[in-house]
């Protein structure tokens, strides 16, 4: 996602709600994360959630990786004003072709990217390349809607009041969306059948659990 009109967009929307609370979940999801720990977040875009998770997490030292040069921009601006440009580093990289920033990381989170892959294994493959052995894992995404009329009463309950782009982005990426059983079936397929699939919300889903 690099468009100009979408970057701008993104930078100017308010998405501090549903951000903190998937950031919030974490701890309900994986008790026990350490306090110290190398992480990994994967398309972490304009960084609002890498953010909030350093931020929850004084003890984390985080890497994001995300593909789209002006989110990324909007993302290293992010850190700076919040104070955080020793904690948290952000790679320009494209899955699955480019290489890491690093591997062995301690926790691995996911927001928002599975949908955009046109290859889900991208991302399981990923997970299971740059992650510790027992390291957790948090992987949060959209949910396909059960039918049309599900999905554009989402649309109309959680983008009305945004910008077209916004409402037009969204509701593609509900399409794009995968199920929770198909979700399960991709991590099975990767080798992660370990880690847990849930509905978060109305409109997003988690995986979680550590790796083995």
């Amino acid at each position: 996602m690099d468009d100009a009109e979408q970057t701008a967009a993104y930078a100017q929307a308010d998405f501090s709600t549903p951000h903190q609370f998937i950031v919030d979940q974490i701890s309900r999801l994986l008790p026990g994360l350490p306090t110290f720990a190398r992480v990994l977040d994967l398309g972490c875009g304009p960084a609002d959630v890498t953010v909030r998770l350093a931020v929850a997490y004084p003890g984390w030292q985080i890497d994001g990786v995300d593909g789209a040069p002006a989110m990324l921009d909007q993302g290293r601006e992010r850190v700076v004003e919040a104070g955080l440009a020793a904690r948290i580093r952000l790679y320009l990289t494209r899955l699955p072709g480019d290489r890491l920033p690093g591997l062995g990381y301690d926790v691995v989170v996911s927001n928002s990217l599975l949908h955009h892959l046109h290859e889900p294994q991208v991302l399981w493959r990923t997970v299971r390349v740059a992650a510790a052995t027992g390291a957790a894992v948090y992987v949060t995404d959209l949910r396909r809607p059960r039918d049309e009329a599900s999905l554009q009463r989402l649309v109309e309950a959680h983008s009305s009041p945004s910008p077209v782009v916004l409402r037009r982005d969204f509701e593609a990426s509900l399409r794009a969306a995968f199920t929770v059983g198909e979700v399960r079936h991709q991590l099975s397929a990767g080798g992660l059948g370990g880690l847990t699939v849930e509905e978060l919300t109305d409109r997003h889903l988690a995986v979680f659990g550590c790796v083995t």
